[in-house]
């Protein structure tokens, strides 16, 4: 175990020290003026953002519809990771792809979505050319779309070019390991060879065409905690100038997660004094590094620190289900509805259950690992 990793440091002395959280590609600044280009586009939608924008977005019904979408084009992988429930599910697939024309006919009827993310748990370069048109058709919208990949597959068919040409305005690539040995350890299936060789064509085509888009993410474990110094270098190398330590190992709303991914997580024991040494480090060589820890934790005491998911947010799953979170992001553990009725569902029986006992401070069970005291 790394000497930097200190038992003594706790988690809420880490968020004390003011450590940079992780804001949009490029910056903050860029992501508020493309979601007043999606609002100026559409009278409709800047009139749901303004009854968003005017509610205390804190009430069992709402009158508005989403403002925010997470859609899993498709829920299989070529990975196994050591952490994910997707190597749990039979050759790596919950449920079929979605399609084409039930994400476009998802996205028309949501006028109020601003912000899209298209990935859940599978690998969305997986689903081929509906993955890249699906970015197209929401980006000409003018709504802001991240995307998450395992940066696999990025060589295949010139899938690096249509990544970055499709618009999307934020690529996270997730690298857990600066070797072989270590990344292959974790995510298993991988070719780190592959994967890193990929990260270097993407980000050198993007710099070439103008388009500051990629984020390097790690998941910060046990397996990996010795690595970060060298994951900077890593980022480095491969051409990535935003990177991302993240402390959040979730657990899918299941018990048999939270064992097992809490059994790894090092969020309690990495020393801040070595976050700030990386973030020096990770300057010296051009690149933003933000950190993210799962120790902020929401709260039952009042309306405001309350998981703000349900009262804002909606996932849909890659079989059109309404599951409450990406932190659950199966249907099989906790489904609140129909996604092809979405503007119906919205304020359904199970949802509005589902907010109200939020409210109440009836935290479900699915929830528990994100709020204080509840595990």
């Amino acid at each position: 175990m790394d000497r930097d990793i200190d038992a003594m440091n706790a988690p809420d002395f880490l968020l004390r020290e003011n450590l940079p959280a992780p804001e949009p590609v490029p910056n903050t600044a860029a992501y508020l003026a493309e979601r007043e280009a999606c609002l100026a586009l559409s009278p409709a939608r800047r009139e749901n953002w303004a009854r968003y924008e005017a509610s205390n977005k804190r009430e069992a019904v709402l009158d508005y519809l989403p403002v925010r979408l997470d859609v899993e084009n498709v829920s299989r992988c070529n990975f196994r990771c050591t952490m994910c429930q997707v190597s749990d599910w039979p050759k790596g697939q919950r449920a079929a792809d979605m399609s084409l024309d039930d994400f476009k006919r998802l996205l028309d009827e949501q006028v109020g979505v601003v912000e899209l993310k298209i990935q859940g748990f599978g690998e969305p370069t997986m689903g081929g050319e509906s993955y890249y048109e699906m970015i197209r058709y929401a980006r000409a919208r003018r709504i802001w779309v991240r995307t998450i990949t395992n940066a696999s597959r990025l060589h295949l068919k010139g899938s690096y070019m249509r990544l970055v040409e499709s618009d999307a305005n934020e690529i996270q690539i997730s690298i857990d390991g600066a070797t072989k040995e270590v990344f292959e350890g974790i995510r298993r299936g991988s070719v780190f060879e592959q994967v890193v060789g990929n990260c270097w064509t993407i980000n050198r085509y993007a710099a070439g065409v103008g388009k500051l888009r990629t984020k390097m993410w790690t998941v910060v474990q046990e397996a990996n905690a010795h690595q970060l110094e060298e994951l900077v270098c890593l980022a480095s190398e491969a051409g990535f100038k935003n990177m991302v330590f993240s402390f959040e190992l979730i657990d899918f709303g299941m018990p048999r997660w939270r064992e097992a991914n809490d059994a790894v997580s090092v969020a309690d024991r990495i020393n801040v004094d070595r976050c700030w040494r990386l973030h020096a480090q990770a300057a010296t060589l051009g690149i933003k590094l933000a950190f993210w820890f799962a120790t902020e934790r929401y709260e039952t005491g009042s309306p405001r620190k309350l998981c703000p998911w349900p009262f804002e947010r909606a996932y849909v799953s890659s079989d059109m289900r309404f599951v409450p979170c990406c932190i659950i992001g199966n249907p099989e553990v906790s489904d609140v509805g129909d996604a092809r009725r979405l503007a119906e569902e919205w304020n359904g029986p199970a949802i509005a259950d589902f907010r109200q006992a939020h409210l109440d401070g009836r935290v479900p069970a699915v929830c528990k690992s994100c709020y204080k005291g509840c595990r």
